[in-house]
C-alpha cells in the first residue's frame, strides 16, 4: 500500500508545481528527500537512562531504532566530555519518512497547543527546512503516562530544491501548515 502523502505528492503536487515554476520535465521537480529527527538531552552527561528514555520514544515515534549520538569535543563550561552520550537521533527515507510525514501534518502539529502554523522563515537558503517541536507528547504513540521528562526535538525536512521558494512551495503543496 502507498502511503497517502506519496501518492497526493505523485498525483498533485508534481503537476502544480511543473505549472508553478514551467518545470519542462517531470524529474525537475522538487522532493522530499529525508526526514532527520534529532534530541539531545542536558541532563544525559550525568543520567544516562534519560538519553535511553528518550531514544526509546524516538523510536516509537518514527518505528526506527534512533541511533545514540557523542559529544565530539569536551566543554568544560557545559561538563562536558568528548565521548560522552548526548543526543539521539533517526534519519527517515522512502516508505517511513512519508508515512511520518502524513501523521506529523494530520496528527501530531493539530495537537500543539495554541497552533497558528509553522514559522515560514525556518529555510536555510538552499531549500531545507528546520522545525522545533518542544513536547514529544504531541505524538500518539507516546504513551503520557510513561513520560518521565518532556523533551524537544528538531525536524529537518531535507528537500532537492534549489531554492527557498521552490522548497517553501513543496513542503505548503504537501500540506504543512505554513503561517501567513
Amino acid at each position: 500500500m502507498v502511503p497517502r502523502s506519496l501518492e497526493a505528492y505523485r498525483n498533485a503536487v508534481v503537476p502544480e508545481l511543473q505549472k508553478e515554476f514551467g518545470y519542462r520535465n517531470v524529474m525537475q521537480v522538487p522532493q522530499l528527500k529525508k526526514i532527520v529527527l534529532n534530541t539531545s538531552i542536558k541532563e544525559a552527561t550525568q543520567n544516562v537512562k534519560v538519553l535511553e528514555t528518550a531514544a526509546e520514544e524516538l523510536g516509537l515515534v518514527t518505528g526506527q531504532k534512533a541511533q545514540i549520538r557523542r559529544a565530539r569535543k569536551a566543554i568544560a563550561n557545559f561538563k562536558l566530555r568528548a565521548g560522552v552520550p548526548i543526543g539521539a537521533r533517526v534519519t527517515l527515507r522512502g516508505r517511513r519518512m512519508w508515512e511520518f510525514l502524513d501523521r506529523l501534518i494530520h496528527i501530531a502539529l493539530p495537537r500543539v497547543r495554541d497552533f497558528r502554523g509553522i514559522d515560514p522563515k525556518a529555510f536555510d537558503g538552499r531549500g531545507n527546512y528546520s522545525l522545533g517541536v518542544t513536547e514529544q507528547i504531541i505524538f500518539p504513540e507516546i504513551n503520557y503516562d510513561r513520560v518521565s521528562k518532556v523533551t524537544g526535538m528538531n525536524i529537518s525536512f531535507v528537500t532537492t530544491a534549489n531554492t527557498d521558494a521552490e522548497g517553501k512551495a513543496l513542503l505548503k503543496h504537501l500540506g504543512l501548515p505554513l503561517r501567513q
